[in-house]
């Protein structure tokens, strides 16, 4: 199977299956230098991990970190890297295949069970192998020694509609995002949600959301017109993510209804005499390059294919069946999916800011 990096000068190789020992990742083109050690990790691990609340997967995973290579502590005793390529591995310790024997020929509606059948000719029937979101665990560790890489720069994300239930972005609060499940930025909003979700989680179902992440901090000029945009890789980048549908950035698909007086963000000079903006509908990126100010994007995650209510599908033999899948699975995917759209944002940034250092100096 190829096609498992990504990146240009920040290079990230993701390994590994849902039900194997363990998964990792290579991280190659980290310049040397930068503090790095397990515990910068982490905490980005622990927002990721499974059942951490009744509203994920109960699949009982540490996600404890490992750094195989490319550090070393110096004379002064603090770990850095040494521009060599990172290896990091998380083992997989809570695996239950015999969940997934029932389907072991069955294609899973929604799945990509039969895609990767009809692709490799083999597929790995077990919680899905390299298309299972098991995957963006180690996603999430490259983001974090991405974001070491540009200490300037600030990337949060939050969930911002479960189902048709949206927040009120009048009551947007950051500080409100590490207090409840679902990273939510809206107190009530997070209240109703719990309501909602429970009740399509002891129905067997399972719905769809939507994520945004925001960078503030990136400074003008990262990107490149045409084939290296930053928005092109923010895109390529979050479309990349399981169970990913659509991405906007700024405005997006709502940019549409707007004329060019609205949609235009105007400019006056700021106190140093470079532009200020009135506003953002740009989400921070024109031509594809970054103006400065907040980087917004969001993109949409359907609802988890692994549902209790029977769907009907076929056999490889070609066999008309139902199937119904058991096992431990989310019932709104998007609620973890929020560190690793933070991580995937990151990682583009890095990139784009090793390459816009090789190109301007």
């Amino acid at each position: 199977m190829s096609h498992n990096t990504f990146g240009h000068l920040f290079r990230v190789t993701t390994w590994g299956e849902s039900h194997g020992p363990a998964i990792g990742c290579v991280v190659d083109g980290c310049p040397p230098l930068i503090p790095l050690t397990e515990t910068d990790i982490q905490g980005y691990m622990d927002k990721r991990k499974p059942g951490q609340s009744k509203f994920t997967t109960q699949r009982q995973e540490a996600d404890a970190v490992r750094i195989l290579s490319g550090v070393m502590v110096d004379a002064d005793g603090v770990q850095k890297t040494t521009g060599t390529p990172i290896s990091l591995l998380v083992e997989n310790t809570d695996q239950r295949s015999k969940d997934y024997s029932e389907i072991r020929d069955r294609y899973r509606p929604g799945h990509a069970d039969y895609t990767y059948d009809a692709k490799y000719g083999i597929r790995d029937y077990r919680g899905g192998g390299r298309s299972s979101a098991r995957e963006t665990a180690m996603r999430v560790a490259a983001g974090a020694v991405a974001r070491k890489v540009i200490p300037g720069i600030t990337v949060r994300g939050a969930l911002v509609q479960i189902g048709p239930h949206r927040i009120d972005r009048a009551a947007w609060d950051w500080a409100e995002v590490d207090n409840n499940p679902f990273f939510c930025p809206d107190r009530a909003a997070a209240e109703r949600w719990a309501d909602y979700l429970s009740g399509i989680r002891k129905a067997g179902s399972s719905v769809g959301a939507v994520i945004e992440v925001v960078a503030e901090g990136v400074p003008a000029g990262l990107g490149a017109p045409l084939y290296g945009k930053l928005d092109q890789d923010i895109a390529a980048a979050l479309m990349s993510i399981n169970a990913v549908k659509g991405v906007e950035i700024g405005n997006g698909f709502a940019a549409a209804e707007l004329t060019g007086e609205d949609n235009a963000d105007e400019m006056r000079a700021g106190a140093d005499g470079s532009p200020s903006f009135l506003s953002n509908n740009a989400g921070g990126i024109l031509g594809g390059i970054s103006s400065g100010q907040p980087v917004v994007a969001r993109f949409a995650v359907k609802p988890t294919s692994s549902i209790l209510t029977p769907r009907r599908s076929v056999t490889r033999q070609g066999d008309e069946v139902d199937v119904m899948t058991r096992g431990r699975h989310d019932p709104c995917v998007g609620i973890r999916a929020v560190p690793v759209g933070e991580a995937m944002l990151a990682c583009v940034l890095a990139d784009h800011a090793l390459r816009h250092r090789g190109q301007i100096g």
